[in-house]
């Protein structure tokens, strides 16, 4: 029940930041947006994707929309590390993303390392 209500809390928040996209950036600070694509280069809707600054503090994350994009509004400039993962598939980390003030930085995620491809993706049981 806890988690649920913590994806809920995360995917409200999102949702905040994503309506005020028309809003103008605060003065040092940018936008990262980006997409997230399955194994198979398809948009992935609600994917996780957890952001961190460059040295490593503050982890946040948010989720991808109905057509598997992102936004991320009034990043400080700064170098962030950012990584997608969704139904047990995960991105490799992209480092060193830099974020500027007044820019939007996009960036795509592929969503390409799992244990085993889960059947929401379309493989067959146990075959990668």
């Amino acid at each position: 029940m806890k988690r649920g209500l913590l994806s809920l809390l995360t995917i409200s928040i999102a949702f905040l930041v994503a309506s005020s996209s028309s809003a103008a950036p605060q003065r040092g600070t940018g936008i990262l947006a980006g997409v997230v694509l399955g194994p198979d280069d398809k948009p992935v809707a609600r994917a996780a994707v957890t952001y961190q600054s460059g040295d490593g503090t503050a982890p946040h994350a948010v989720h991808t929309d109905a057509r598997g994009r992102f936004t991320i509004h009034k990043l400080r400039s700064d170098n962030y590390s950012l990584r997608a993962s969704a139904r047990g598939v995960f991105s490799e980390w992209e480092k060193n993303v830099a974020v500027r003030s007044g820019k939007t930085k996009t960036i795509t995620l592929r969503l390409i390392y799992a244990k085993e491809m889960p059947k929401a993706f379309g493989a067959a049981p146990g075959k990668p």
